[in-house]
């Protein structure tokens, strides 16, 4: 295994999906919308309200110290680092019933979060030791998030609630 294929960067860059040439945020985001498609309804129904934040909170941690580990080997939030689209993706999808369409939308409002970088995550890129590479995506995933929560109280049906 050489220098730049170690378990921080294959964690980093979500099982070497950051390495597809072009776009490999939204092919970080597109396999976390993967992931949330085949988690069970129950972790988003309320029956364990606590648990997914938790999980959440820990993988965040986590993520930091991997994203810091890859930052190493890769260089400062290098493209290919995308478990933090992962991370930002499902703080997107916190607190939100579970559907594909749901999940859809996380995923466009994310990447359009994540990419226009509106005040303070351009900012928040500033962190070290990894909290800039996660931290940028966390904020990003929040403020889908907020937008996705009013938007399904206005339009409830169309989302199938």
């Amino acid at each position: 295994m050489n220098k730049k294929h170690n378990l921080s960067t294959f964690l980093g860059t979500l099982f070497f999906i950051g390495l597809v040439p072009f776009a490999p945020g939204t092919f970080g985001s597109l396999a976390s919308y993967g992931i949330y498609l085949l988690l069970p309804g129950w972790l988003y129904d309320g029956s364990y309200p606590y648990l997914l934040p938790l999980i959440l909170v820990a993988l965040t941690l986590v993520a930091v110290r991997i994203c810091k580990k890859a930052e190493e080997i890769l260089g400062e939030d290098h493209g290919s680092i995308v478990l933090d689209e992962l991370v930002g993706y499902f703080v997107a999808t916190l607190f939100l019933p579970h559907n594909w369409l749901i999940g859809l939308y996380a995923f466009i409002l994310f990447r359009v979060f994540d990419i226009a970088k509106p005040f303070p995550i351009y900012r928040s890129q500033k962190l070290r030791n990894g909290w800039g590479v996660v931290i940028d995506d966390v904020l990003a995933g929040v403020y889908a998030n907020v937008v996705l929560q009013i938007l399904i109280l206005i339009f409830p049906k169309f989302f199938k609630i």
